[in-house]
């Protein structure tokens, strides 16, 4: 089936972004919800509809998905205060959201739902965002009249991307780069191919029921990575590898700051589960994943830091 007309939640944001514009070359309608409409200006060139609502009031989720042929979730955000087996954040919009958007779609006879979620996302996973995503995912598998598909993505990476332009920052500012985790993996996947595999399952029959792993072509450490960053802008930073005591107490100190932290304890235990793909990229998504050293060179090394940075949000999507 042709699904034309598409309600993306989470639109504004990185991946969001990246997703209207290839909906859009693809020649579907698109309405982007956003909680400001400030938030999507860098939209309003592109011929879709920005409608600013609360998408947490059942109300007005159920007025923005009326009409749609398909829904796509990308909101969710990498800190929460703590709790268990999650903290309120992350219960708010990775568990209670996904259950409102597929009860408002059932509502109003929508029939696809795409849900992003996260590589490692376990309910017995060892942190509050890995738990919460596993549960976001069972409340969209809960909706049994509704045609779902789930991407696990890794790392995702762009030109507004906050973990290869924050590590080549830090560079630039800082001649030591303490490091949390050096050895944690990642398969970075460019953001660009995140959104070809959501255009490209949205009308795929097959797709159904499915939920996608997505990585891209190599496996690195964090540090590997960090070291790519330094090169890449020619200001390569002393990198430090912190014992696991040491990370947790500079974790628990970034957490005790104003304002969004750049690291907290969950993160952490996040980062003790690898980010790497269990099985190959499904065929039917017609992927060939760029590598970071295909990409990210031309952002990092040439981009402005204004431009770089001046897309960023607290979460994503909201």
């Amino acid at each position: 089936m042709r699904h034309q007309s598409i309600a993306l939640i989470g639109g504004s944001g990185f991946i969001g972004s990246h997703l209207a514009n290839a909906l859009v070359a693809a020649g579907k309608t698109v309405r982007v919800a956003t909680r400001r409409r400030q938030h999507a200006s860098h939209l309003t060139l592109l011929p879709l509809d920005v409608i600013e609502l609360d998408v947490f009031d059942p109300v007005e989720l159920a007025r923005f998905v009326e009409g749609a042929d398909a829904v796509v979730n990308l909101v969710g955000i990498l800190h929460s205060r703590r709790g268990e087996p999650y903290g309120p954040d992350f219960a708010k919009v990775h568990v209670e959201l996904p259950g409102r958007i597929a009860a408002a779609c059932e509502g109003k006879g929508v029939h696809r739902l795409i849900q992003m979620s996260a590589l490692g996302a376990n309910p017995a996973g060892p942190s509050m965002y890995l738990r919460s995503r596993a549960d976001g995912e069972k409340a969209v598998r809960a909706a049994t009249r509704l045609a779902t598909t789930i991407f696990r993505p890794s790392i995702v990476f762009g030109p507004e991307d906050r973990f290869l332009n924050l590590f080549a920052l830090l560079q630039r500012l800082f001649p030591v780069v303490p490091l949390a985790k050096p050895d944690s993996r990642f398969q970075p996947v460019y953001v660009g191919d995140v959104a070809k595999a959501i255009v490209n399952a949205l009308d795929l029959d097959a797709a159904h029921g499915r939920l996608y792993e997505l990585g891209g072509p190599t496996v690195y450490t964090l540090e590997a990575l960090v070291r790519f960053c330094g090169e890449a802008i020619g200001s390569r930073a002393r990198i430090v590898r912190l014992p696991d005591a040491l990370a947790h107490m500079q974790a628990l100190a970034f957490e005790m700051l104003p304002g969004a932290p750049l690291i907290t304890r969950d993160n952490l235990a996040s980062m003790s589960v690898d980010a790497v793909m269990t099985e190959p990229l499904a065929p039917e998504l017609d992927l060939e994943p760029a590598s970071v050293e295909a990409i990210a060179p031309s952002y990092l090394g040439n981009a402005s830091l204004a431009s770089r940075f001046s897309g960023f949000r607290t979460t994503a999507g909201r």
